[in-house]
């Protein structure tokens, strides 16, 4: 929510939020070319974006937590662009986009707000284009971690402790690796104590370690 807003203001914004819904484990909340009609506001969970490509494999495009906004690719031609599915029990809140339009001609600081959100999403996704582009695979798995981290804690988790709600096959349909190289690189940075790997427990032992190796590619 933007902040600084009047009561009268809050109260429009609350109206935005019609319905909440709960999506289970697996389960889809919209699919590529379905009709865009809502973004939604994870209240709690886990989520992940994919594609299915032209021979049969899944590409996963992103991965959205509790506090951010999912359904921004389909206002452009009002189609979604990408199928979101739930990786544990989660609840949203869903928000019509046309009331969204509608409340953002009196309340100037959610249209602010949603261009703000937006940007965010495209810098984001400009990121992982360069990741993609010029990291080894220890570089790519380095700012995936301190990424996923940095958002966690920005919600108020802790700043060195994570549960993966997604396999190593996703991290590495995300990243571009194989999962073989996930797993390998996971060792190695166990190896040379950076992280400490139980299953889908991570801690993270020396943050600075991962950080010097992600700037050093930043580098070259």
């Amino acid at each position: 929510m933007p902040a600084g807003l009047s009561p009268t203001e809050l109260n429009r914004i609350d109206e935005l939020v019609t319905t909440r819904r709960k999506i289970k484990q697996g389960t889809t909340l919209f699919s590529n070319g379905e009709k865009f009609t809502s973004l939604y506001a994870i209240r709690s969970g886990f989520f992940k974006t994919c594609l299915t490509t032209t021979d049969g494999r899944e590409q996963v495009t992103g991965f959205q937590m509790t506090g951010e906004i999912m359904g921004l690719d389909g206002i452009v031609n009002d189609l979604h662009t990408c199928n979101a599915i739930a990786l544990e029990d989660t609840e949203v809140c869903v928000m019509p986009f046309d009331r969204i339009e509608e409340i953002s001609r009196e309340v100037n600081a959610l249209q602010h707000h949603v261009h703000k959100i937006m940007s965010r999403e495209i810098v984001r996704e400009h990121g992982v284009m360069l990741l993609l582009g010029s990291m080894r695979a220890e570089e790519r798995l380095a700012v995936f971690l301190l990424n996923l981290v940095q958002r966690l804690h920005a919600r108020g988790f802790s700043k060195s402790q994570l549960i993966l709600r997604m396999s190593r096959e996703e991290i590495g349909s995300f990243l571009g690796l194989k999962l073989e190289t996930v797993s390998r690189t996971f060792s190695k940075f166990s190896d040379d104590g950076m992280v400490e790997v139980k299953r889908r427990n991570i801690r993270i032992l020396d943050i600075e370690a991962l950080k010097l190796m992600v700037n050093a590619s930043s580098c070259h």
